[in-house]
């Protein structure tokens, strides 16, 4: 029985944000008025983490009723939808056949879930230590789960939702909002 792709964390990558704007700008370019932001989230967005390299992009829009011009646009430029993903509060993407891998997140804007991910991302960006934190943890669950892909992202929670505690903390103090979109 073959193996599935190993988890694998790396040091931070400069090239990973000029990755990100090629991404970002052929995704603009295809959904332009659909897309009301597009953002570069997860761990590759905060410099100096350590990551998966995966480049995570959300793309927020208006409403879920749009889906199928998203679907069709985001093809268009390779991008494949996945409908068996679970979870409800986004629509998932993945990168087009023999590109480096891709995560792409179309949430509604304004919802929790596009909210967090930018608070998150933004903190994160602000807190050092806390990335070190969760590098460390990240760095531990590969060795404890390299060929299991969803305990390894079972495992992050408990850290994530510390930092989210703490994030929520911040955001009040500095009255945090999003910045302008990424691409």
């Amino acid at each position: 029985m073959e193996l599935p792709d190993p988890i694998v964390v790396v040091p931070y990558d400069p090239k990973w944000p000029v990755e990100f704007r090629t991404i970002g700008t052929a995704i603009r370019g295809a959904l332009a008025e659909l897309a009301v932001r597009i953002d570069h989230i997860g761990s590759t967005s905060v410099v100096g983490l350590d990551a998966k390299p995966v480049i995570d992009v959300q793309v927020a829009v208006e409403s879920f009723d749009q889906c199928d011009p998203i679907v069709q646009r985001l093809a268009a430029i390779g991008y494949r939808y996945r409908a068996d993903n679970p979870d409800l509060t986004k629509r998932y993407f993945r990168e087009p056949p023999g590109a480096k891998r891709v995560h792409l997140h179309v949430r509604e804007h304004g919802s929790w879930s596009e909210q967090t991910a930018l608070l998150f991302r933004d903190y994160l960006r602000q807190h050092p230590e806390d990335c070190k934190r969760y590098a460390e943890t990240k760095y531990s669950l590969m060795q404890q789960y390299q060929h299991e892909r969803e305990h390894y992202v079972e495992a992050k929670d408990p850290i994530i939702w510390e930092i989210l505690r703490r994030a929520s903390g911040w955001s009040k103090m500095v009255g945090w909002r999003p910045g302008p979109s990424d691409a």
